[in-house]
């Protein structure tokens, strides 16, 4: 049984989709079969911090005390840092367009429809996937700072908001209510790494063609609390 305490981040795959939620492959998607990983020579997530997945309870009073706390809905973000991501990829995303001669400015028009999956694991190794069909992808500043005797790296922060699925038949709750948000464990009894692609990312049906980071012994991760221990990732 997967544990809440995570570690690490595993990797991120992007795809862009179309209005009717369909992935989007070759020349306009991220790549020939529509899902770009970010794990490239040199090139990955950093950080990724998810924020939004429920708003806080708004008590109502009636007969002088609270009868019930009405909640909105979720309007989750992901906070991304990223290390030589390709530049290609990333203005496709962002929506910035091509002049033809070497420049790419933000298009006027609408944005391009991102999906996200992110993977980290537990501390017992259990992989753990966070996924949104279906968002918008901005970048709203950069940072730059001078070399000196150490190489100042500035790297790409992107903000990632998530939008209720286009596709009509994913992500739903126990009403039947869809949800821009869901998350899975590998370990859960069902589980099917193929189908979660799918919804993920507008149909695809091709994870054997994908280069994803295989489970391999990275380092010895220390928990710090009342009872240390230490854990292989596998």
């Amino acid at each position: 049984m997967a544990k809440s305490s995570t570690h690490g981040v595993r990797y991120i795959g992007l795809a862009t989709i179309d209005d009717s939620g369909a992935l989007l492959k070759g020349q306009s998607g991220l790549s020939d079969n529509g899902i770009y990983i970010i794990d490239g020579k040199g090139e990955g997530t950093i950080t990724a911090n998810i924020t939004g997945l429920e708003q806080a309870g708004t008590p109502v009073y009636a007969n002088n005390q609270v009868k019930l706390i009405q909640h909105g809905k979720q309007q989750p973000q992901v906070a991304l840092t990223v290390l030589n991501m390709n530049n290609d990829v990333l203005n496709k995303i962002k929506g910035y367009v091509s002049d033809g001669k070497g420049g790419y400015v933000l298009s006027s028009g609408d944005k391009p429809n991102v999906a996200l999956l992110l993977c980290s694991e537990d501390i017992d190794g259990t992989l753990i996937y966070e996924g949104f069909s279906h968002g918008e992808v901005t970048e709203t500043g950069r940072n730059h700072g001078t070399d000196n005797n150490n190489l100042t790296r500035a790297d790409a922060t992107l903000t990632f908001q998530a939008l209720e699925p286009l596709k009509a038949d994913i992500f739903m709750d126990d009403k039947g209510v869809q949800q821009p948000y869901k998350v899975w464990a590998d370990d859960e009894p069902g589980f099917d790494l193929n189908l979660m692609y799918k919804e993920v990312f507008g149909g695809f049906s091709d994870v054997q063609s994908l280069r994803i980071p295989k489970k391999v012994k990275t380092t010895t991760v220390t928990q710090t609390s009342a009872s240390p221990t230490s854990v292989t990732a596998q």
